[in-house]
C-alpha cells in the first residue's frame, strides 16, 4: 500500500515528519533510485527507499484477506450518506484498513474479497488479468440454446462488447431458470444487462465464487480469513501478468509470511545488500546529496 514517504520515514524511526520532510527538501532520500519530493509516495513492500545513499527498511504491514458472504440490501463502498447500510457494517474489527475487491450491487448477494493489500486488490480487479467470478442467476423464462450462444459470443453494451467465458443453465422451474455464468471483467451490474438483452431479467443474483474462493461454508452476512494457500493461490492467478513491481516467485512466500504477521519479499533481499540506516547512524554520517535521475515516472 503507497503511503507518503515522510510518514514512512517517521514509521522507521528516522525523525519527526517535520524533520523527514526537510531531508526529502534536501534532496536526501531517493524512491528506486530517483530523488524524492515533497508529495513523493512509496509502497514497502515493492519499493527501494534510501537516504544518503543508503537503503531504509521500511516497515511493512501485516496484510489481511477475508472472504465476506456479503447479504442483499448492502452497498460495497466505505462511504456513501446515501445508502441505508455499507459492507463496512460487516468488516472484521483487526485495526487493519480493509477494502473491498470490487464491487457487488446492492441487491446482489455473494463473494466479496477484503483486503489492505493494494498490489494485489488492483490485479485481481483489472480485466486483463481475466480473473474468473461465478454467478448464479434466478432469471425469466427459460434461455434456449440460441440466447446461451449469444451470451458467449458476446453481446454489445453501451460501453462496448461483453461476454460470459461460460453459460449453462442449471435448474427449469415454471416460469424461471437457474443460471451460471462465468465472467472475467468488472462492469457495472454487467450479469444483469447481459441477461436482460437477451431477453431474460434477473430475478436474483449471488456471486457463488471469486478467483476460485467459493461461498462454501458462509452464511450471509459471515466473514472468515483466507487461508495462506488461498492466498498463494490469487497470487498465482495474476502472476501470468505479473509486471516489473514484483519480483517473479516473491508473492506466495511473503503472503504466507504475511499470514504470520511479518512481511517479506525479494526486494527486501536486495536492500539487505546495502548498509542500513538508523537514525543514529544517520546523525554521525556526512550529508551527501543524491544525483540520480530526477525524472518521475461489478455487477
Amino acid at each position: 500500500m503507497r503511503q507518503r514517504l515522510q510518514r514512512l520515514l517517521a514509521q522507521a524511526g528516522l525523525g519527526s515528519r517535520r524533520q523527514m520532510e526537510a531531508w526529502i527538501r534536501a534532496g536526501r532520500v531517493a524512491v528506486n533510485g530517483r530523488m524524492a519530493v515533497l508529495g513523493t509516495q512509496a509502497d514497502p513492500a515493492v519499493d527501494r527507499v534510501t537516504v544518503d545513499g543508503h537503503a531504509v527498511p521500511l516497515p511493512r504491514p501485516a496484510f489481511r484477506y477475508y472472504l465476506l458472504y456479503k447479504p442483499e440490501g448492502y452497498t460495497t463502498s466505505l462511504a456513501d450518506p446515501h445508502a441505508e447500510r455499507l459492507v463496512t457494517e460487516l468488516f472484521p474489527r483487526d485495526g487493519a484498513r480493509l477494502f473491498p475487491v470490487g464491487r457487488l450491487d446492492r441487491d446482489t448477494s455473494g463473494a466479496l474479497l477484503l483486503t489492505n493489500d493494494g498490489w494485489l486488490a488492483h490485479r485481481l480487479m483489472h480485466p486483463r488479468f481475466r480473473v474468473p467470478k461465478v454467478y448464479e442467476a434466478w432469471v425469466e423464462g427459460h434461455p434456449g440454446p440460441e440466447a446461451l450462444k449469444r451470451l458467449r459470443r458476446g453481446v454489445t453494451l453501451a460501453e462496448g462488447p461483453a461476454r460470459a467465458e461460460s453459460v449453462t443453465v442449471l435448474e427449469r422451474t415454471p416460469g424461471s431458470a437457474r443460471v451460471q455464468l462465468v465472467l472475467t471483467e468488472g462492469r457495472k451490474r454487467e450479469v444483469r444487462r447481459l441477461l436482460q438483452i437477451i431477453g431474460h431479467p434477473v430475478r436474483r443474483l449471488v456471486r457463488t465464487a471469486y478467483a476460485g474462493i467459493t461461498l462454501e461454508g458462509l452464511e450471509p452476512g459471515a466473514v472468515r480469513p483466507l487461508t495462506p494457500d488461498e492466498v498463494a493461490a490469487l497470487y498465482r492467478i495474476v502472476e501470468a501478468g505479473r509486471d516489473p513491481g514484483r519480483p517473479a516467485g516473491s508473492a506466495p512466500r511473503e503472503e504466507r509470511d504475511g499470514q504470520r504477521g511479518s512481511r517479506r519479499t525479494a526486494s527486501r533481499a536486495d536492500l539487505g545488500r546495502d548498509q542500513p540506516l538508523d537514525a543514529a547512524r544517520s546523525r554521525r554520517h556526512p550529508v551527501r546529496h543524491a544525483r540520480g535521475d530526477s525524472r518521475r515516472p461489478d455487477r
